[in-house]
């Protein structure tokens, strides 16, 4: 008759057990991996128009001759006409800024050319506008033609960015943290309804991006009225 190591079959016994409650372990491990996967990302948006509160305004103008001293002569007069200009209009003396003219000796640049000019020397001329007022700038930059009986023509087109007025905003800061949380608060609404329809539940957020701001001009016509918009993506938890 065998005897029975008792020994080897409680040593069997609890590694058994063992196995059995490492195994179930490892199992609860993966599932809670698994649920702690299942997870839905969701983007909300949040848009804003406000108006421009800093406007830029290049007056732009050229004058044509040949004699340097004349030259300068009309373009100090045209300049103060300018300066006159504004400052009756409103701005104050520190939104203005008057840059050096620009001349171009245009015999010079034809040197390789056969072709003729009528007067030698051009100089391009700048007064800019910087101001927190942009009404008052937007009421000027409709008034400017009273200038051309000045004899000053203010120049620019279109294409020319720099001598069309700017309107920009700068009062972001202001405005981010009720616009992050109206973002944040639609993404949420977002992951809700993804949640219900999945018959889930959601749970905690695991990742937030509040993403970039952008400004805008809300179109070409209005350039004073500004977009703000920015897009938060959230990831959230679902659990059952």
């Amino acid at each position: 008759m065998k005897t029975i190591n008792f020994q080897f079959v409680g040593e069997a016994l609890i590694l058994a057990i063992g196995l059995f409650l490492g195994g179930r372990a490892i199992k609860q491990g993966i599932v809670q991996f698994k649920e702690l996967d299942r997870t839905v990302t969701a983007k909300g948006l949040s848009e804003k128009e406000v108006k421009a509160d800093k406007a830029t305004w290049p007056l732009k103008f050229k004058e044509l001759g040949n004699d340097p001293a004349e030259l300068y002569t009309r373009i100090e007069t045209k300049t103060q006409a300018v300066v006159d200009f504004l400052r009756k209009g409103g701005v104050k003396d520190e939104e203005i800024s008057v840059a050096p003219p620009a001349l171009v000796d245009q015999q010079a640049n034809m040197s390789y050319s056969s072709e003729t000019v009528r007067y030698r020397y051009k100089a391009n001329c700048v007064v800019t506008v910087v101001s927190k007022n942009v009404d008052l700038v937007r009421k000027l930059v409709g008034k400017q033609t009273e200038l051309m009986r000045q004899d000053v023509t203010i120049v620019g087109n279109e294409y020319d960015e720099a001598s069309v007025v700017t309107y920009e905003f700068t009062g972001l800061n202001e405005i981010k943290p009720e616009m992050i949380a109206e973002a944040t608060k639609n993404a949420r609404k977002t992951a809700e309804r993804f949640a219900a329809d999945s018959e889930s539940k959601l749970g905690k957020i695991r990742t937030a991006d509040q993403g970039q701001f952008s400004i805008e001009s809300r179109d070409q016509n209005t350039p004073w009225l500004k977009n703000v918009r920015v897009v938060a993506t959230v990831v959230y938890y679902l659990k059952d």
